[in-house]
């Protein structure tokens, strides 16, 4: 059977402002927790030889202010994964940017069953494609945690995009971004790919 990921992983969501220093302490939070072996989801192999994953350099010009509108009455839909798990999820609106000069969106979702818990209550999941997917990043995209807001604005942080645990290990099951979260840009930010 095949193991079942949580979007959620990491308690570091930019909230309001772009920061370096939380930017850096995500990608060692995010260091110290695949090293650890209860934690992590680097097969035995991987992990006995890991030393750190490679990060694009932070770079504030991937963290902007994205304009929110949200997606209200929104229908629940079965999001693809990589196994045959299709877990719900509600559209919670869209994000409106410029990145690198171009014009971009992405949608932005919440997990029904997650969102039922106390601490994630307020969850959001951001899973994305980009130019850089299957050949700097990860193929199969990368994801950003963010959380609710009253505002109609959000701070969105590439530095923070992080890998599905597939692009570790094959035995996890992993939302597989839409097709309309593919932004035709290079975000050369967040996790690389695992594997060069």
């Amino acid at each position: 059977m095949k193991k079942v990921i949580l979007a959620i992983l990491f308690p570091f969501v930019v909230f309001g402002q772009c920061d370096e220093s939380v930017s850096k302490a995500f990608q060692n939070q995010l260091d110290k927790e695949y090293a650890d072996a209860k934690e992590s989801p680097l097969k035995p192999e991987d992990l006995k030889i890991f030393h750190g994953l490679h990060f694009y350099e932070i770079n504030k010009d991937f963290c902007v202010e994205a304009k929110l509108v949200k997606t209200p009455k929104a229908k629940p839909f079965a999001m693809k994964t990589s196994g045959n798990r299709t877990p719900l999820y509600v559209k919670y609106g869209e994000l409106h940017f410029t990145l690198r000069g171009k014009e971009c969106k992405l949608n932005v979702f919440r997990n029904i069953e997650l969102s039922k818990q106390e601490k994630y209550k307020n969850h959001l999941f951001l899973p994305f494609t980009d130019l850089t997917s299957g050949v700097e990043s990860y193929g199969g995209g990368r994801y950003i945690d963010l959380e609710a807001t009253d505002k109609d604005t959000m701070i969105l942080d590439f530095n923070q995009a992080y890998n599905p645990y597939c692009a570790y290990n094959e035995g996890y099951s992993c939302p597989i971004p839409p097709k309309e979260n593919d932004l035709l840009v290079e975000v050369r930010a967040g996790v690389k790919k695992f594997h060069d």
